[in-house]
C-alpha cells in the first residue's frame, strides 16, 4: 500500500498541512506525519530524506514557511518526488519568501510547488502521482474530479434560479 510522507518545519504549520492529511485519508492513502526542521534538526532531515523510501513512502509533501529550505533539502537527498507547500508564517513577507524559496530550485533538484498554504492541492497531486501506477487510486481521483464538476453544475443551476 502506498504511503505519503507529510513533513513540516514546525508544529505551527500543522493547521495548513492538515488539509493534505485530510484529503489523502479521504482517498484511503496512508500518511506518515512528522516535524522535520531544516534549520533546527538538520541530522533528522538527512535521515528522513535518505530513508523515507525504505519505509514504503512513495511521495513526500514538505511544508515550510519563511526561508522554507525543507522541501529543497529533502529533494536534494531523496529519490522520491517532493511536493513543496509554501506556508505563510507569522514572520513572513506575505508568503513570498517561502514561495520563492521552494519554487526557485536549481537544475537537477526539482520540487513540485503548490500555491501558498496549498496543502490540499499537494495531497491531490501526491494521490495523482500514486494513481499513475495504482488503478484504484486513479479511479478515486477520477471520481473526485467528477464530483467537482457536478458541484459546479449544481451551483450554476442554483444561481440561475435567483
Amino acid at each position: 500500500m502506498a504511503k505519503v510522507g507529510i513533513i513540516m518545519g514546525s508544529n505551527s504549520d500543522m493547521p495548513v498541512m492538515q488539509e493534505a492529511v485530510s484529503i489523502l485519508h479521504d482517498f484511503n492513502i496512508a500518511t506518515e506525519i512528522d516535524i522535520v526542521s531544516a534549520h533546527r534538526t538538520p541530522d533528522k532531515l538527512v535521515e528522513y530524506a535518505k530513508n523515507a523510501h525504505l519505509r514504503g513512502i512513495s511521495v513526500i509533501i514538505a511544508g515550510a514557511g519563511g526561508a522554507a529550505h525543507l522541501p529543497g533539502m529533502v529533494a536534494s537527498m531523496s529519490p522520491l518526488p517532493v511536493i513543496g507547500v509554501p506556508v505563510k508564517s507569522r514572520n513572513s513577507i506575505d508568503g513570498w519568501d517561502s514561495i520563492l524559496s521552494i519554487l526557485q530550485m536549481p537544475g537537477g533538484v526539482p520540487v513540485a510547488t503548490v500555491a501558498l498554504d496549498g496543502a490540499k492541492n499537494a495531497g491531490i497531486l501526491a494521490a495523482q502521482i500514486i494513481g499513475s501506477t495504482d488503478k484504484n487510486i486513479q479511479q478515486t481521483i477520477m471520481n473526485y474530479k467528477e464530483n467537482l464538476k457536478l458541484k459546479v453544475a449544481k451551483a450554476s443551476e442554483e444561481i440561475k434560479k435567483k
